[in-house]
């Protein structure tokens, strides 16, 4: 599994796993003998933490980094567990978009690689008319799409593909999380649906499978 310096996790949904993945691609990165941090785009649902963050160093095996307690790995904390633009809309904030760009950076200077997660899928708005992939598209990060053996998960790996390749951002691997993994024949079928697609349709894309315990 080739990790790039940089890379954004998204996902084909809500609880997908990202956060799993994340943590893990982390953990394996660290274990090839690179220095790495994780880095949570936005947070909702909390107040001054992310539980992403402190879901990533457990499955990391590490505590939390200074990074962690300045925040620089989750500059953006938002109350109401919900899409960004509503959080914000509920929290009476306005968001500068770069502020995770700039921790980013940071972060990239003092690590060899940045792992950064997304909140929710591909398209969860940001604002009314600024979407995730927009902001993926436009720092030019390459992205990690997590799916699963669920019914509808096909339809969904798809459409976020698709919607990730529309705006030029370079799908680095396509993660299965096989938590899921409850109807065998579903979970076969689309297992090896995904892998044909992207042998057919996005040859350089990495398909990589999660362990079933972490």
């Amino acid at each position: 599994m080739v990790i790039p310096q940089r890379l954004f996790v998204t996902g084909i949904g809500t609880d997908v796993g990202k956060s799993w993945a994340t943590g893990w691609l982390a953990r394996e990165a660290a274990r090839a003998g690179r220095s790495v941090i994780t880095q949570k785009f936005i947070q909702t649902g909390n107040c001054r933490r992310s539980e992403d963050i402190e879901v990533h160093r457990r499955i990391m095996g590490i505590d939390l980094q200074p990074r962690d307690l300045d925040l620089t790995t989750a500059p953006l904390i938002l109350s109401y567990p919900a899409s960004p633009h509503l959080a914000a809309e509920i929290d009476n904030v306005t968001i500068d978009w770069e502020t995770p760009q700039r921790s980013l950076e940071t972060l990239s200077r003092e690590y060899d690689c940045v792992i950064v997660e997304g909140a929710g899928g591909a398209l969860v708005p940001l604002t009314a008319d600024y979407l995730t992939a927009d902001w993926v598209a436009e720092h030019r990060l390459p992205a990690a799409v997590v799916t699963n053996g669920q019914l509808g998960s096909i339809n969904h790996t798809l459409l976020t593909l698709e919607a990730l390749r529309n705006r030029g951002v370079e799908i680095a691997l396509v993660i299965y999380n096989p938590h899921f993994d409850t109807d065998k024949v579903i979970c076969a079928d689309t297992r090896n649906y995904l892998q044909r697609y992207l042998a057919a349709h996005f040859p350089k894309t990495q398909w990589v499978e999660m362990p079933h315990e972490l």
